[in-house]
């Protein structure tokens, strides 16, 4: 396992330029931006600490994930080469502790975890002079006492801390989970009077907001700010509770910069009735938000649009120049239950152009192999058995009669009974669009495998027609 310990800033850490109130957001809805990266977050004391190891490849490694986590977590007042403070050990507990060291400047100890000080694990804390006393001021010369005796005068916790630090023992947490609907307020310890206060206020909310809307992979399309009023009466005039806005975009986002400037736009014609005690913002309709998606070709030296690719569209619009129109095709389907029939190749520039093919229902569809046999393979017989590779085939499950294309059969009228069957035994060969009528079967051997054939009821013959995986 690989645990990352972050700081969080403290919840009272930023002052309102306009009202000099204090705000800040609980400490669960601190960790919502880290939900992007892994689902396994917890708080414990004074950090955010992220198990990583099962998501790291996702992201491009370990170091890859680091840097995303350094540049993704929200500024708080200590950095350290340009970013937040973080640790990281194969323990949560360890993480944490190298976390403190960081803090208050202090070398990494050669030999981990036993050089760790007593003061970095939790449980130790309260016990620190009793053990400095005894000698012990790390984690490994604690550990080196007899433990019936260390229980005894500080009891079972301090043991059983140092057990999951080691990783001897689980380390159950709470971890982070997201509500369905985003939610959130926030009390104002100084009374807000205006507007520009209000917005400066909302912003820690918006920022809760991105990191609920990234995790969720949610974009928002409409949301509420409310405010409640710190009085109930103004010049004989009751007041309601709460007022509020509503914002609504075209699009989901989830960039918070449009909904900033929206918002001030709002508050700038909104005349508050009383001064502002709590501040509320909540989601009213998200959207799954579309991932970006890169482009195939890499960008063309000269481009106006630096590190843009070339558009898909665009690519087979230029080689179908290049190489004439029918040299790049693409498959469209067919409704049609023959199963040569039901997908055709057409000019890639046509079929951008013509509408899309109606939706088939084929009973088929469930026994499908994902590879068809073009054209399809006659089949020997050994009696009335058919032979794949020399061995007899067993059929598992079948018959699944099909029989179409009378239409293009009955078409040519010249065609006798004898024409009809030559015609449907060459369409299960060649792709012809003749009248098929085929019993379909299932069947396997040990040489084959699991294989796609049909009887042709007209002729008797019997051909393969896919293969299974």
């Amino acid at each position: 396992m690989h645990w990352l310990a972050w700081h969080l800033p403290p919840i009272e850490a930023t002052t309102g330029p306009a009202t000099g109130s204090v705000i800040g957001l609980p400490p669960a809805a601190q960790g919502w931006w880290a939900l992007r990266f892994t689902p396994r977050v917890a708080l414990v004391d004074e950090a955010l600490l992220l198990e990583v190891s099962g998501t790291e490849r996702l992201w491009g490694g370990r170091a890859a994930l680091q840097s995303l986590l350094r540049d993704h977590a929200p500024p708080g007042p200590e950095t350290l080469e340009g970013g937040s403070l973080w640790a990281s050990a194969p323990t949560a507990l360890q993480a944490l502790a190298l976390l403190r060291l960081q803090r208050q400047g202090r070398p990494v100890p050669r030999r981990l975890p036993h050089d760790l000080p007593v003061a970095t694990l939790s449980a130790l804390r309260p016990h620190a002079q009793a053990l400095q006393q005894l000698g012990c001021r790390t984690w490994g010369a604690v550990r080196a006492l007899p433990r019936a005796g260390v229980a005894r005068r500080f009891g079972a916790e301090p043991l059983a801390a140092l057990d999951r630090a080691w990783g001897d023992a689980p380390h159950g947490l709470d971890w982070i989970t997201l509500p369905e609907q985003f939610a959130l307020e926030l009390e104002l310890p100084a009374l807000a009077e205006s507007a520009p206060a209000l917005l400066w206020a909302g912003q820690r909310l918006l920022d809760a907001l991105q990191g609920w809307l990234r995790a969720r992979h949610q974009g928002v399309q409409a949301l509420e700010l409310a405010w409640r009023h710190d009085l109930r009466r103004i010049d004989g005039v009751d007041l309601p509770p709460w007022q509020s806005l509503t914002l609504r975009t075209a699009e989901p986002l989830q960039g918070m910069a449009h909904l900033r400037r929206l918002l001030a736009e709002r508050l700038a014609h909104q005349r508050l009735a009383a001064p502002v005690s709590r501040l509320a913002l909540r989601s009213l309709q998200t959207a799954p938000m579309p991932q970006a998606s890169a482009d195939l070709l890499p960008p063309q030296p000269g481009d106006a649009e630096a590190g843009q690719g070339e558009p898909w569209h665009q690519f087979v619009e230029r080689l179908s120049a290049r190489l004439g129109a029918d040299s790049l095709r693409v498959p469209r389907s067919q409704a049609d239950h023959r199963p040569e029939c039901m997908q055709q190749w057409h000019p890639a520039l046509a079929a951008r152009a013509a509408p899309p093919a109606p939706a088939q229902d084929c009973t088929l569809a469930p026994l499908l192999p994902p590879w068809l046999v073009r054209p399809a393979r006659p089949l020997a017989l050994r009696g009335s058995r058919p032979c794949l590779h020399g061995q007899p085939l067993r059929l598992l499950d079948g018959p699944q009669r099909v029989e179409t294309g009378w239409w293009e059969a009955a078409a040519d009228l010249n065609d006798d009974e004898s024409d009809v069957q030559v015609s449907a035994h060459n369409g299960a060969q060649d792709g012809g669009s003749a009248l098929v009528r085929r019993d379909y079967f299932i069947a396997h051997n040990v040489v084959a495998g699991t294989v796609w054939i049909f009887r042709d009821r007209a002729t008797g013959g019997w051909f393969l027609q896919g293969v299974y995986g």
